[in-house]
């Protein structure tokens, strides 16, 4: 008799025999921790939607510029104020330009901030907090200084002062926006670190001479790496969202250059007789925030291992 047709002792409570054991042991394919993460992410229903409402978002400011009928600071003086229409998609705005090429420009400009400063505060945070970790003395304490000297000031205060006096260029409220929104998660970094310091494997490789910057770099931050990746996620939102309030309040970008809180900014102010200006840029923000924290959801029970994912993967 085949091992196909075999019964299985599993199903009946019984232990295998040794040698069916060794045949079960050599098919079965070992799986790998990304092969195990994905399984556990696609198991989570909402973080799909989530990743595929932003994969369409990034394709619509990818390609979006191939459908524009008008530049977005061209203006359609026989169109003011004009509803959505067969040429003009999204409607005009009270000077005549074109809302379907602002959006798309607006969406790109607001993903290109949040993924900048994503990124900047993801790494900043990181290697600042797990050093200081790593170190201690002096160090230590002068981050932790700065750290909490830093929690006190009216971030968004600063950031709207400078980013007007910038006169709303993207690249210095970006800068901006990483210099004072890094302190946060280094402090979660470097208490998550302290553990971490005293594992078996970083004092071998410290009794082996390695240098104490690589320690941080090759030992250290892999091993916290779900948790920068939920980081990153998340500042994808939190840097939306800042961006949105300061162009909202006039001190983020600024015209000729356009975001979606500067179109939500000025669709706000004629939602009643033009409301299309508003529900566009606004429902496009909505989708982006709702989308990444639906991922951010979804990767936080991946990369957990006590989550309820673990087992159903």
């Amino acid at each position: 008799m085949s091992i196909d047709t075999m019964v299985d002792p599993l199903e009946h409570g019984e232990n295998p025999p040794p040698a069916e054991n060794e045949l079960r042991k050599a098919g079965r394919k070992r799986m790998s921790k990304w092969e195990l993460y994905a399984r556990r992410f696609s198991r989570n229903r909402g973080a799909l939607i989530g990743l595929g409402i932003f994969v369409l978002l990034v394709l619509f400011a990818v390609i979006g510029p191939a459908f524009q009928q008008w530049d977005h600071i061209e203006l359609d003086f026989l169109a003011l104020s004009d509803p959505p229409s067969a040429e003009h998609w999204f409607g005009t705005n009270n000077a005549g330009n074109d809302l379907y090429a602002m959006v798309v420009v607006g969406l790109q400009r607001s993903l290109m901030i949040a993924i900048t400063v994503a990124v900047g505060t993801t790494v900043l945070s990181a290697v600042i907090g797990a050093a200081a970790a790593y170190f201690r003395g002096w160090v230590e304490r002068i981050t932790l200084l700065v750290i909490h000297f830093l929690m006190v000031m009216p971030t968004f205060l600063i950031l709207s002062m400078i980013s007007n006096e910038a006169g709303g260029d993207w690249r210095i409220i970006s800068l901006v926006m990483i210099l004072v929104g890094w302190f946060f998660s280094a402090r979660v970094i470097w208490t998550l670190s302290l553990s971490i310091r005293e594992r078996e494997y970083v004092q071998a490789a410290r009794y082996m001479g390695v240098r104490g910057f690589t320690i941080v770099l090759r030992h250290m931050l892999p091993n916290i790496g779900s948790l920068l990746v939920i980081n990153f996620t998340l500042g994808v939102v939190s840097a939306v969202l800042t961006e949105t309030g300061l162009s909202f309040i006039g001190f983020g970008v600024k015209l000729p250059d356009v975001s979606l809180g500067s179109l939500i900014g000025i669709g706000a102010n004629s939602i009643s007789s033009a409301p299309w200006l508003f529900y566009f840029p606004a429902g496009a923000l909505t989708l982006l925030t709702v989308s990444m924290a639906l991922i951010a959801d979804g990767l936080r029970d991946a990369l957990d291992p006590t989550s309820a994912a673990g087992g159903r993967a």
